[in-house]
Formats: structure tokens, C-alpha cells, sequence
């Protein structure tokens, strides 16, 4: 693997930023890049997630989070209606990296540690900017305490937390000092008594400060209530449940008021939270891998909190799988420098050589390093996280307009073309077993994919399976059409098989008289191995290899794998819709009133196709004639 180019990843609004004439002088300085908006919006995610904007240099100058990505970061390349600062934030952008999140919440923990760590300059801090709350519990006296905290950790015990709500803590500490009777005093209070105070009365509190319940029965209502802050006891939801409906049945509806509320609180409390989870130090690792690119997304867990995050675009050499690539990003970014090496290492795939990675890692750091790619609970949905914007930044960075450009630049080369190719057109088959043929089109321009012109056909009245016959029919459909002037004729066309298929392009082509489209099929090989494929020319059935590492093979990749993916999403809806619908359907005379007495009948299709005409004309809306009409339906001639 050579060298890595990477982006720094870590909000508020930075319309109440920094002073219009620090921005000014930051932007005289020179720092004025163009960022294509418009191929990176067409790839957003409407997902939950933050996002970080980079200038030219690397430097990350605003965080923000979003309920919806796309819609968030839309509203900075609107035309109109941005004030100044926002204007000199925009024009200042190099690029966006985004991390998606499971929900907003988890956005918004996510963004505060960002700002803290990076102090990006376009960011506030808000006036009411605080640090979040947290439950503590003061385990190292003989009675400890449950109290809510905001702040530094100073005191000694165990902190939960933390949580996005100050009112679902405190609400949740009214129900565990009900439930479990532990006191929330000060220290100053509590040891100054000689009697129980009005919380013991109203039995809220089980007296320890004057010594009532045993230090270990004490001890043991602490565990169970530290059980519940960590998730590990439904008991107590569960028994709120009985006494709601015991007080439901018997029309209380008060007390079972009380009881609904005390459940959402720890329902809100209790709920996990990627972003915070349980515990641990972890470095999560996803890989995305397609079309001659990869991306690899970093997320920083410690203390159980994802802390930040980093997008990686590597080079690589075509015979790196996943599982390479992971080992040698791994071993390049731990052993070749001094970073910190955490106790475990997350993983989308195994790792190639884990082994050997785990003993290197383990030397390195002095401790034992773990890699792990079976996980679960919080470490799954890191995981799924890490994946999830490695492909998502994986597509951003492939539909990048300057990277299109040089692929494009790189096939005219290629193909010893005059000029760039404006347009391509690809087609692929899919089906299973013949079942529900589909043809896909998928289209691409300048800016990458033109899914607005993206076409299905499915195809009827060939033999099931016959790809050259499918292909025929679809090429012919689509380019009568376009002769007649209803699109645009591609610079290239682009078809997913060997010589067989590439033929009948040639002949749909001839027969309309179209001789300005290139015809190019795009081969897989013997091994079908991505980066082995093999071009033919339509025009004069050369072939021609392209090296593994060439742009224009990965743009050609890029096209082809997304006329497969359009292809087959088009086929497995078509099978779909075919497999929901009856057999009873398209005969004539049968609409849903008598499909629904036939049922009504017999009970199912089933038990139908099995009846003879007589019992089917037992059916008072069904005619003789129509029943042979049925009859002869479900029992077609061999």
C-alpha cells in the first residue's frame, strides 16, 4: 500500500462565529477553493449524521450536525439567502466529509466532542453551552450516594452516562430513589443526622444515615440500581408494567398514569446509544472497496464514546482483497509510526494475517491487542457504523466531478478517442433461471451518473435465459427510440459481455443505420476477476487489456457494476410483483368480486386448481362458461 491521504474528522450554527474581518484575512490569504457541490449532494445520505468541511489544506473549519445530511448541507449551496460569514465559510470549502449516525442524538454527542477537540474556527460555543449529564455514584463509601452530576469528574466512584437529557436523569433519579431507596443527599447533610430525615418517612429513603439497613443489604440495592444505569435489569420495567395494569384493572387510572410515566422515563433513560455505549477503548475500522477505489473510515471509541473519525482514500494494487487491504492499511497506520495503539481493533471483514498483526500490535503497545471482526451490542453498531460511511464517502469520492474528469480523460487516452466522451450508455441482463428477464440502461455524463435517464425493459417473448435475445430486444427498444428523437445517442456504448453480446449491439446498431456510437463490450475473463477484464470493439472485435491500475478501467468498472446493481434491482422487483400475483388474475370475466367468492369457496388457489368445472360452477356468481374458462386457465394444455 503507498501512501495515505487523509482528512482530519470531528456543531452549531457559524452564523454567530468569528469576527467578519477574521474571515476576510483568513480568506485574502489566498484559501479560496472550488468545491463541486452539486456531484457531492447528488451521492448525500438523508441519513442522521455530522458533517466537517476542510479547506484546501486539510484544516477542518466547521462541524455541524443534521437530522438529515442531505437537507442540512443543501441549505449552504442555496443561491440565495446566506448572510456573510456563511458566504465566506462556503467559498472557503475544499471538501466534506460526513459520518452517519443512528439518530440525532447520537449527531449531536458526536458533534460536541468534535468541537471540543478540534475548536474548528467557524464553530461557537454556545451560550448555554454546558457539558452533559451524568449519574454518579459515589461507590467508594460505606452508604453511597446516586446523585446527578454535570462537570469534571473530580470525585472518586462510577460515573453513567452520559446522557442528552438533564430532565429523563433526574426524572430516572426520582424512580430509582423510589424503587431502590438509596439516598441522594450531600455528604454535609448526611452525616450530620440523628434521625431520618422526611425522605425516610415518605419512604424514599431507606435511613442509612442512621444506620436502618445493613451495609451489605445497602450494598445490594446500590448494585441492583447500578445494574439498571447499565442496562442489564428489565426487572424493574417489567414490575412498574404489573403494577400498571393491577391499577388499570382496577380503574386507578391515577396511580396507572404514574406508573406509564415512570416507564417512558426509563425507557429513555435505559435506551442504548451507539455514540455512548458501555464501555472500552476501540478503533473501528470499515472498508468500502468498488470500481478501483477504496475508502477506509476510522471511528475513535474511548470510554465507550466515539470521539472522532477519519476518512482515508489509499492506493492500492488490483490483487488486494478486503482482507489485504485491511492488514496493510492496519500495520502502515499503527507500526509505522508512534499512535496510540488501542486494546482492540474493530474490523468489517478478518483481517489477512491477524495472527501475526495482533503479536506485532501487542509489542508495539506492551499490552495484548485484539482483532476482532465477530462482534456484538455496542460494538455491532460501531461496526455497521464504520461500514456504513465508508460507503457512503466511498460513493462521494467516486462521483467526485474532478475524479470523473480524469478517468474520463484517462478512456479517451485509452481509446485513442478525438474528444472526451460527453455520454455513455450500459447495458446488463439480469434474470433467474429466465424468470422475469429485466435489461437495465444505466447513463452517465460529465458528472457521473444521469439517473434521471436511467430506463428498465422487461423483456417478453424470447426463450427464458437466451441473454443474446434479451440483450437484442433491449438494445432495440432503446435505440429506436432514440432515432426517433426521444434522447440522446450516447458517445459510447457500453455492454456488459463477451463477443456474443457485443455482436448483437452491432447488429441493433446497423439495422437503424446509427454508425456515431462506439460500441465497446466489456469482458470479465475466465476467472472473472475485477481488474482482468477484457475490452472488445464493436467496430473491428479487437480486444483490449487494460492495465489493473488505469482510470479508465475504473471508470469502466464504475459503469458496468452500476448497470449490475440497476439491473438486478429491476429483476428482483419484476420477480416480486409476478410471485404476488394470483393465478386467478387476467381471466376474463373474473374480477375481484368473483376472485374474492372463488376464495370465499374453496378457501385457497390451491384448492381451486384441484376442482373440477362442476364444483367450480358451484359458485353463485360463477357461470358455466366461466367456470371452463377458469378451469381451462389454471389447467393449460402440455
Amino acid at each position: 500500500m503507498n501512501d495515505i491521504q487523509n482528512k482530519d474528522s470531528g456543531s452549531t450554527d457559524p452564523d454567530n462565529g468569528d469576527s467578519l474581518a477574521e474571515l476576510n484575512k483568513q480568506e485574502e490569504q489566498g484559501d479560496s477553493p472550488s468545491f463541486d457541490s452539486k456531484s457531492f449532494l447528488s451521492r448525500l445520505t438523508r441519513r442522521p449524521g455530522i458533517y466537517q468541511m476542510f479547506n484546501s489544506s486539510g484544516e477542518i473549519l466547521y462541524v455541524g450536525k443534521a437530522k438529515n445530511l442531505k437537507n442540512r448541507v443543501s441549505s449552504y449551496f442555496r443561491p440565495t439567502g446566506l448572510n456573510i460569514k456563511t458566504q465566506a465559510l462556503v467559498s472557503r470549502i475544499a471538501d466534506i466529509q460526513v459520518t452517519v449516525t443512528n439518530s440525532e442524538t447520537e449527531a449531536l454527542l458526536l458533534e460536541q466532542n468534535l468541537i471540543k477537540t478540534n475548536r474548528p474556527p467557524y464553530n461557537i460555543l454556545l451560550r448555554d453551552d454546558k457539558s452533559y449529564p451524568y449519574i454518579f455514584v459515589s461507590t467508594e463509601q460505606e452508604y453511597p450516594a446516586v446523585r446527578f452530576h454535570r462537570g469534571a469528574k473530580r470525585q472518586k466512584g462510577r460515573y453513567f452516562g452520559p446522557f442528552p437529557s438533564s430532565g429523563a436523569v433526574r426524572d430516572s433519579l426520582a424512580i430509582m430513589q423510589r424503587v431502590f431507596r438509596i439516598r441522594q443527599c450531600e455528604e454535609s447533610f448526611f452525616k450530620n443526622r440523628s434521625r431520618p430525615c422526611l425522605q425516610y418517612q415518605i419512604k424514599r429513603c431507606s435511613g442509612p444515615c442512621v444506620g436502618i439497613p445493613t451495609p451489605e443489604a445497602y450494598q445490594t440495592d446500590i448494585r441492583h440500581a447500578m445494574m439498571f444505569l447499565e442496562g442489564k435489569n428489565s426487572k424493574i420495567m417489567d414490575e412498574l408494567a404489573g403494577q400498571m395494569d393491577l391499577a388499570s384493572q382496577a380503574l386507578n387510572f391515577e396511580d396507572a398514569a404514574i406508573y406509564r410515566d415512570q416507564i417512558s422515563s426509563l425507557q429513555q433513560v435505559q435506551e442504548q446509544q451507539h455514540v455512548s455505549g458501555q464501555s472500552g477503548d476501540a478503533d473501528v475500522i470499515g472498508c468500502a472497496l468498488q470500481s478501483g477505489a477504496v475508502c477506509m473510515h476510522m471511528l475513535f471509541v474511548r470510554g465507550g464514546r466515539i470521539i472522532g473519525s477519519k476518512v482515508y482514500h489509499p492506493r492500492f494494487s488490483i490483487e488486494e482483497t478486503p482482507q489485504e487491504l485491511l492488514s496493510a492499511f492496519i500495520a502502515q497506520w499503527y507500526l509505522g509510526s508512534g499512535r496510540e495503539i488501542p486494546p482492540v481493533l474493530i474490523t468489517v471483514e478478518e483481517a489477512a494475517d491477524r495472527e501475526v498483526l495482533e503479536e506485532a500490535l501487542s509489542e508495539r503497545s506492551g499490552r495484548k491487542v485484539s482483532l476482532v471482526h465477530k462482534v456484538r451490542s455496542d460494538k455491532a453498531g460501531w461496526q455497521k457504523l464504520a461500514q456504513t460511511n465508508a460507503e457512503q464517502n466511498l460513493q462521494s469520492h467516486l462521483a467526485s466531478k474532478q475524479n470523473i474528469y480524469n478517468r474520463y480523460l484517462s478512456l479517451q487516452e485509452a481509446l485513442q478517442l478525438d474528444a472526451i466522451p460527453q455520454r455513455m450508455e450500459c447495458f446488463d441482463i439480469s434474470h433467474s433461471s429466465g424468470e422475469a428477464t429485466v435489461a437495465s440502461c444505466v447513463v452517465f455524463d460529465r458528472n457521473g451518473p444521469l439517473k434521471s435517464d436511467y430506463r428498465h425493459f422487461n423483456i417478453e417473448g424470447i426463450t427464458g435465459g437466451d441473454d443474446y435475445a434479451a440483450m437484442h430486444q433491449a438494445l432495440t427498444r432503446r435505440y429506436t427510440r432514440l432515432k426517433k428523437g426521444e434522447g440522446k445517442l450516447p458517445d459510447i456504448l457500453l455492454i456488459d459481455g463477451g463477443k456474443g453480446q457485443v455482436a448483437q449491439a452491432v447488429e441493433v446498431l446497423s439495422e437503424l443505420q446509427i454508425d456515431e456510437v462506439l460500441i465497446v463490450g466489456v469482458a470479465k475473463g475466465s476467472d472473472r476477476k475485477a481488474g482482468l477484464e477484457t475490452l472488445i470493439m464493436g467496430d473491428s472485435g479487437a480486444e483490449v487489456a487494460l492495465r489493473s491500475d488505469s482510470p479508465a478501467l475504473h471508470l469502466i468498472q464504475y459503469i458496468r457494476d452500476e448497470a449490475h446493481r440497476f439491473a438486478i434491482t429491476g429483476h428482483r422487483a419484476r420477480r416480486g410483483k409476478a410471485r404476488r400475483k394470483s393465478s386467478l388474475e387476467g381471466i376474463p370475466g373474473v374480477g375481484p368480486k368473483r376472485r374474492r367468492e372463488l376464495l370465499k369457496h374453496f378457501g385457497s388457489v390451491q384448492s381451486i386448481e384441484t376442482a373440477s368445472i362442476e364444483e367450480i360452477g358451484k359458485v353463485s356468481t360463477i357461470s358455466r362458461k366461466i367456470a371452463e374458462d377458469i378451469y381451462a386457465t389454471l389447467h393449460p394444455d402440455p
